[in-house]
């Protein structure tokens, strides 16, 4: 039990340090780099598309391998390979090493999410609270990703911005190497996973193809909600509240408390999809989105603020259910590969939002956007009441997910 608690933290710190290492640039080129190098954002920005792209592709192969090969193996591969490329990266000299660096930080980092939640349900009955706590360190890698590196950029530069969480990472993958080394138990990894038993060994197969129908369009969906909103929030922020934020400290200060605070959304999901019907609580949070975007249409001043809480609470909260699901269908020997599909569709559609939010801003502003969010809350919620209704996958933990 007490390896089983170590080997959760080492999962739960690999999560947060995934998301941190893809958004160092972002802050880094923001800070830093367009005054040292004298380019302009814009033209910075183009150089993280090939670690972006490579976090989304990159995901089949690592989910692939992780069943195949191992998945502790492919962790350790994670730490080392993630931390090393930081490093290099935090050398580089022009725009073309940054982005080839960070070009190989993607597909490092892409191991994380196909692999990593794969052995989080491993072996758990009640899956909900372990994916939630999970979740809740990927986002506060997402929340304190702008907040460290800006820390570490004033005090000892952008190169240290990225050295610095590479070194972490790799003390990590060593300590987490260590660790498994240290494991006396002589088992076939492989052969656990094929022997597992799982839930998804009793379902129909009609029925288990429109589960996965089911996950795979919410995913495209709640990806498309999850990044139009964590990535137009602050500017939302500047133009909606007014004397609230009146500079960028201010609205920045806001983002991070508003990101922090939804990010505990999902230990109360978590709960309830371990103890009540997975329909019904996806149901719930789906259609408490579509009702705080479409309040949100025309709000500003304190009302913004408090229903942009409201809505990142819920799109925050929706994270883990997915997860919980396919920790409950799929056999262990293609788990890591289902998750691999879905994380390849969630980063796809999160990449193509970006131009879709600037669009809409261009054209109509945050208005139209709120608009198109409402609607696509709507479709999920749709979607999600075809989930079958009765069950014991669906209607609460019930089997290990082996």
């Amino acid at each position: 039990m007490a390896r089983d608690r170590i080997n959760f933290f080492f999962l739960n710190l690999g999560h947060l340090f995934d998301h941190l290492f893809m958004l160092i640039f972002a802050t880094v080129a923001a800070l830093a780099l367009a005054t040292e190098w004298g380019m302009t954002y814009g033209e910075l920005i183009p150089y993280a598309m090939p670690g972006f792209v490579a976090f989304g592709i990159a995901s089949i192969p690592a989910g692939w391998l992780a069943d195949k090969w191992s998945r502790t193996r492919m962790m350790n591969v994670f730490f080392l390979g993630a931390g090393a490329a930081s490093i290099a990266t935090g050398f580089a000299t022009t725009p073309l090493q940054i982005g080839a660096g960070l070009l190989v930080i993607g597909l490092f980092a892409a191991i994380y999410h196909p692999v990593g939640i794969a052995m989080v349900v491993h072996g758990r009955v009640k899956t909900g609270m372990p994916l939630a706590i999970n979740g809740v360190f990927g986002n506060l890698g997402v929340a304190s990703a702008a907040l460290v590196t800006g820390v570490i950029i004033d005090l000892y530069g952008w190169r240290t911005a990225f050295i610095a969480p590479g070194v972490f990472a790799l003390g990590l993958g060593i300590a987490y190497w260590t660790f498994q080394a240290s494991d006396k138990r002589e088992v076939s990894e492989a052969k656990a996973q094929k022997s597992a038993g799982t839930a998804a060994m009793a379902l129909d197969r009609n029925v288990l193809v429109l589960i996965f129908a089911i996950i795979f369009f919410t995913t495209a969906l709640g990806g498309l909600i999850f990044q139009s909103t964590t990535f137009a929030l602050p500017k939302i922020f500047d133009e909606r509240l007014g004397n609230l934020a009146t500079s960028a400290t201010e609205v920045g200060a806001w983002a991070f408390m508003v990101f922090t605070v939804a990010a505990f959304a999902q230990l109360v999901v978590g709960y309830l999809v371990d103890n009540h019907s997975v329909r019904t609580v996806f149901a719930f949070v789906a259609g408490l989105q579509a009702i705080l975007f479409f309040l949100m249409l025309e709000l500003t001043g304190v009302a913004a603020l408090v229903v942009s809480v409201g809505f990142m609470l819920v799109v925050f909260g929706q994270i883990p259910i997915n997860d919980v699901l396919i920790g409950r269908i799929a056999k262990s020997e293609w788990r890591s590969r289902a998750y691999a599909v879905r994380s390849f569709i969630t980063f796809t559609v999160m990449a193509s939002s970006v131009p879709m939010i600037a669009w809409l801003h261009a054209t109509w502003g945050f208005t139209a956007l709120f608009m198109v969010m409402c609607g696509v809350a709507v479709l999920i919620f749709l979607a999600v009441l075809k989930l079958p209704r009765t069950g014991a996958v669906l209607a609460r933990a019930a089997s290990p997910a082996e």
